[in-house]
């Protein structure tokens, strides 16, 4: 009887397992499937960029979000929803490191709060850094880029702030300096909150400002970090990992132009991912938003490849014809009165502009603006493709005799001097600075026409006072002419 009723159990007890871990299997094809219904519907969403005239079509991808934008320029390769509010996730940190390494030294101590270590939850990402430990701001910032460590952002947060609420204000409002439009921060780490947003053009404007900084792009390129056992960390085997497989040796996402990038999950944003490539000397910035994996890597790779295949990137001093003779008052002429004078000014020889490999210089339309910024330029020129920014230069003043310019003899000579090299030859469209000269002799018929009217006023005046001059001198004369005949009254006095 009671090994029966034992039988009996056990086969109910193995019956509810099966039934339960069935039930939680169909959940999950059920939970997978929906999220797959919702990639391929995103899939199929236009892609803004696809319309614009004479432009390479970009790839479809599965992302909500997302943006291809060359880094130096802003020029902007790929668009999708990329002015849509999004949920961010761990790519917050990208600007809470940003700002971290732009106000602190590598060196300095950041302490490890109760808050900081205990607001998160257990289950999200960490490293393991314990209440009262002390690490540098170079070992937090490894921690954050690499293995996401939430715990990480908050106390650099109150290192740099004094609280995580006074840095998030600092988070804002570095977010409205960079042209952030889109964006409101709650948390340092990117936690879930419905009122922590941004857009996948607003984080590409934060990932351009990042990855300018050669330190942050190498601990966001970096798989794995070891912190080292100190008076104030005891532990040896603290270890920071990264999930990108971006950066995994050898794994079948890796992708070797990369210069660093940032992963990003929650339940409610997805998957999302911050990245930067260069290659050929041009360095793409791509963001993807809500996203499922391993589809966010796939798809940046695939965006990153469309953008060196099909765009190039041509500096504006060496190809730019249109602003040198002959056009505008201060940009003109090919001659040079005063022989052995330098030039005053000269476009930006750094300056550049990315357009599609099957367009040439000449197919842009260029428009010169006195509204510049910077107190060394006195004009910017805007360029456009077909209606599209693809980058800008800045007119600059001359600094004394910099190697950067050289005068109007130095110009022609390399124009009509050959080159001692075939290798000369090659290189010297690329390194033919563009000199905009000063045309000396409007100045000049600017000085003869100021001082022409100074000298018709003089005139003018010489004939009145010689006017003024021979009536007094009339008037006197008759006043003698009386006085020559005497009076009968000349000899009494009254």
């Amino acid at each position: 009887m009671k090994k029966t009723m034992r039988k009996r159990l056990l086969i109910l007890g193995m019956g509810v397992f099966l039934f339960t871990h069935t039930v939680l299997a169909e959940s999950l094809i059920s939970y997978a499937t929906d999220f797959q219904a919702e990639e391929e519907a995103r899939r199929a969403l236009p892609i803004e960029s696809n319309s614009y005239e004479e432009w390479p079509d970009g790839p479809a991808v599965g992302a909500q979000g997302a943006i291809l934008m060359e880094a130096e320029t802003g020029t902007i390769l790929y668009a999708k929803n990329i002015h849509e509010e999004l949920y961010p996730a761990s790519v917050t940190k990208i600007l809470t490191c940003l700002i971290g390494a732009e106000r602190c030294q590598m060196d300095e101590d950041v302490v490890m709060s109760h808050e900081a270590v205990f607001s998160i939850p257990r289950d999200s990402s960490n490293i393991g850094l314990d209440e009262g430990e002390i690490i540098t701001v170079e070992q937090c910032l490894y921690g954050i880029l690499v293995a996401s460590a939430n715990e990480a952002a908050n106390a650099l947060a109150e290192h740099v702030s004094g609280s995580m609420e006074e840095f998030v204000k600092l988070m804002n409002e570095r977010a409205k300096e960079l042209g952030c439009q889109n964006s409101h921060f709650v948390t340092t780490n990117g936690l879930h909150d419905e009122q922590h947003y941004t857009s996948p053009y607003d984080l590409a404007l934060i990932a351009k400002e990042f990855f300018k900084n050669e330190l942050l792009c190498k601990m966001s390129s970096t798989p794995t970090y070891h912190i080292p056992q100190s008076p104030t960390q005891p532990d040896d085997d603290l270890y920071a990992n990264t999930h990108n497989q971006l950066l995994f040796p050898g794994g079948k996402y890796n992708y070797e132009y990369v210069v660093g990038s940032k992963t990003g999950f929650t339940q409610d944003s997805r998957q999302t991912l911050v990245s930067c490539a260069e290659k050929d000397g041009m360095r793409l910035i791509c963001v993807v938003m809500r996203e499922e994996t391993p589809h966010q890597f796939e798809d940046t790779i695939s965006l990153f490849e469309y953008g060196f295949a099909n765009f190039q990137k041509l500096n504006i001093a060496a190809n730019e014809k249109e602003y040198t003779v002959e056009n505008h008052d201060f940009f003109q002429t090919e001659s040079d009165v005063f022989g052995e004078s330098k030039p005053i000014l000269s476009i930006n020889p750094s300056d550049s502009v990315v357009i599609p490999i099957t367009a040439v210089f000449e197919d842009m339309d260029s428009e010169l603006t006195y509204d510049t910024e910077s107190e060394s330029s006195v004009a910017s020129i805007q360029y456009t493709y077909h209606g599209i920014p693809v980058g800008s230069a800045t007119v600059d003043l001359a600094e004394g005799e910099a190697d950067n310019t050289f005068d109007l003899e130095d110009r022609q000579n390399m124009e009509t001097e050959p080159a001692d090299t075939e290798e000369e030859t090659d290189a010297s469209p690329e390194t033919e600075e563009k000199i905009v000269f000063v045309n000396v002799r409007v100045v000049i018929l600017w000085i003869i026409g100021i001082a022409g009217f100074f000298i018709l006023i003089f005139v003018i005046r010489a004939v009145i006072n010689n006017y003024q001059f021979a009536k007094r001198r009339k008037v006197r004369n008759r006043h003698k002419k009386r006085k020559r005949f005497p009076s009968e009254f000349d000899d009494f006095d009254f």
